[in-house]
């Protein structure tokens, strides 16, 4: 196992020294968004700082301060503790699948207990140096989909260790393991990401369909139990041996939380397809178009390509009905067959029925009713992890006499290894070039602008705005309305010597029409608002951002958010602003501060007036902003609250207050004397 270990540190070096991307931006930030983690106050403040799931995910944002502690940071050390992380994954399937297989096998001497032990170390590498995973392994944000699998391999082996105890009549001490490995690190891999909540099923499943089974399962000998040590099979773990405690226990910590889970799942489909949920389509949309999505992580699976679409997914059309597309009818006929031949299997062959039903299971939450985005390739990373045990065990001849292919076996064993390998360097190799990064996802993703607009910003940072326009100029007809598209065109035509009317039109009916991405025309906007004040892109002026803000305000869908307006008028502040507008400015920041008081925006919003050399303005902005009732927690469930919560009882905002406060007045007492000394 070591060398193996060895051989996928090896395949994934070429990828460390990539850097951050997309939502690793929406995310790492928190490093140092209160100040930078050296202290108690600045730790709890980032550890409560998430806002993805009710939890914030808090154990994945713990395991980032072993990487840095501010931010900006280097990219290295984070991708580096995420491949570390994946090999321990790999080390904990590896003991978990032996653990198991020595449970469903006779294993009479010891050189069938190695082979179970070969088997055991072939899935898990399999698993380990597949290339679908590169881009969960050094993607740095999906640790997130990184920890919960080790909470989960942990909680598995735990559970198993309780079970063994109560089998063997110590029902304290098993019953202990158990509430240990299904309660607490089900706790655990929750707060790294919610799918973790999956970890109850998972042990049922393996209950019953691979530690309860026919002794004729496979046509192998007897079911057998644990080892004693010396390779003497014990039978505990037959369906009949399980004590009352036991089962109990089970129902308790597996079967119940399990039963809350597909509650959840079918109440969220019955709430969707009752009130929507808020996505380009419904909730029965997104079922028939799952089945499609499932079977190509299953292509990419068995058919592993070095090079796959990556992060984008854009170009994913959701089914309006069973023949649109016709492959939804194809995919929902497929996952009906497959786990129908999955139950009707579940005595001859269990281990090959539990790879299949594993992998569906471990979806239910990411691929059926909840409303996240259609597909991602990381939610494969644990529902894989036993999908190539079958074929492990059938290659090395467990349960069975070494037949005269075993020879032949282990060379497919080992040209397996070595192709996979080979894939997963040249895919790692591929992150760890940004450019060229970019540019191949774009060729294998001609549809997506997301993709596009991506490789059209790395062409624009070599210098090559033609050729960005080009590419953007081709996906803008199939995309009018995308704002990807429409603020790339813009940023390469400023590079080309300036904006058109035409441009401005094209902002101006993308801002009005759009249905999503409003951060992102948000952030342009700010930036467009400093290109105007220097003169920096020609054709870009104040007056032409002005109409773009007014073209933001007509969009309906804007005008029904609050926060979204608040966004408009700060924005309008900060233009009238580089205006030498004050007092429009105050005017726009307190209409803004009116739809939502809170102290971020209100701080920075005076803190541009004090910049500015308006620190009297900044000031009568604070005094408006301290006549609202603001320093009540939120209300919001989970951690939001909680952080709040931990920013009032650290009067966080209260000293940021005073410090800025001090700082206008200074600066208002500096101008003054100023003013003083410059009159005759």
């Amino acid at each position: 196992m070591p060398i193996l270990l060895g051989l996928a540190w090896c395949v994934y070096h070429p990828g460390l020294h990539g850097v951050f991307l997309f939502d690793d931006f929406a995310n790492m930030p928190a490093l140092g968004s209160t100040g930078p983690v050296t202290h108690w106050d600045t730790f709890f403040r980032y550890i409560t700082s998430g806002t993805a799931d009710p939890t914030g995910r808090p154990l994945t944002l713990l395991t980032f301060l072993l990487d840095g502690h501010d931010w900006p940071t280097a990219a290295y050390p984070f991708k580096r503790t995420n491949v570390l992380l994946h090999l321990i994954n790999g080390a904990l399937l590896a003991l978990l699948m032996a653990r198991l297989a020595t449970s469903f096998f006779v294993v009479a001497n010891k050189r069938e207990q190695t082979r179970v032990i070969l088997s055991s170390i072939t899935a898990a590498t399999l698993w380990m140096i597949h290339p679908l995973f590169v881009s969960t392994v050094l993607y740095v944000v999906q640790r997130e989909a990184m920890l919960p699998m080790t909470c989960v391999l942990i909680g598995l082996l735990l559970w198993l260790h309780g079970r063994n105890q109560m089998v063997q009549g110590r029902t304290v001490a098993g019953f202990a393991w158990i509430a240990i490995g299904l309660f607490g690190f089900t706790g655990l891999a929750v707060l790294s990401k919610a799918n973790g909540i999956l970890l109850p099923m998972y042990a049922v499943l393996i209950e019953y369909l691979l530690l309860r089974r026919s002794p004729q399962a496979e046509g192998l000998s007897a079911p057998a139990g644990p080892l004693d040590g010396k390779g003497v099979p014990r039978t505990e773990t037959t369906a009949c041996d399980c004590p009352p405690a036991y089962r109990r226990t089970l129902a308790l910590f597996g079967w119940l939380p399990s039963i809350a889970v597909l509650g959840y799942l079918i109440n969220t489909g019955i709430q969707g397809a009752l009130h929507g949920v808020g996505r380009p389509w419904s909730i029965g949309q997104r079922l028939l178009t799952e089945p499609r999505v499932l079977f190509d992580y299953l292509d990419l699976l068995w058919m592993p390509r070095p090079f796959t679409p990556g992060l984008f997914n854009d170009q994913i059309v959701a089914s309006s009905s069973l023949l649109s597309p016709v492959s939804t009818a194809i995919a929902l006929f497929g996952l009906v067959a497959l786990l129908t031949a999955a139950w009707l299997l579940r005595r001859r062959r269990p281990i090959l029925a539990f790879g299949i039903l594993f992998f569906f299971t471990a979806h239910l939450l990411e691929s059926s009713t909840v409303a996240l985005e259609l597909y991602f390739e990381h939610r494969n990373y644990i529902p894989a992890m036993f999908m190539f045990w079958p074929l492990s065990l059938w290659l090395w001849d467990v349960g069975r006499h070494p037949g005269e292919w075993i020879r032949m076996k282990i060379a497919l064993i080992v040209i397996l290894i070595a192709g996979l390998a080979t894939m997963t360097h040249a895919r790692a190799d591929l992150w760890g070039n940004g450019q060229q990064q970019a540019l191949l996802w774009a060729k294998l993703n001609p549809a997506s602008a997301r993709a596009q607009a991506n490789a059209a910003n790395h062409e624009m940072a070599m210098g090559q705005p033609r050729a960005a326009e080009i590419r953007l100029a081709a996906i803008l007809r199939d995309h009018p309305n995308d704002p990807q598209i429409t603020l790339n065109i813009l940023s390469a035509h400023c590079q080309l010597g300036g904006m058109t009317e035409d441009d401005l039109r094209l902002a101006e009916r993308t801002f009005e029409h759009l249905r999503g991405g409003e951060s992102v025309i948000f952030h342009w906007l700010g930036n467009a608002i400093a290109l105007s004040a220097t003169h920096s892109c020609p054709g870009l002026t104040s007056q032409a951002v002005a109409s773009m803000l007014d073209a933001t305000e007509r969009n309906p869908r804007l005008r029904r958010v609050i926060g979204r307006m608040q966004d408009i008028y700060h924005l309008r502040g900060q233009l009238a602003l580089s205006l030498h507008q004050p007092d429009e400015a105050l005017m726009w920041y307190q209409k803004a501060l009116a739809l939502r008081p809170g102290p971020q925006m209100a701080f920075e919003q005076a803190a541009h007036l004090g910049s500015a050399g308006y620190p009297a303005l900044g000031l009568r902005h604070l005094d408006s902003f301290e006549s609202y009732s603001w320093t009540k927690p939120a209300t919001i469930f989970g951690m939001p609250r909680l952080h709040a919560w931990v920013l009032h009882k650290q009067r966080y905002w209260d000293n940021e207050l005073v410090y800025l406060r001090t700082t206008l007045q200074g600066d208002l007492k500096y101008s003054d004397a100023k003013n003083a000394r410059t009159l005759p």
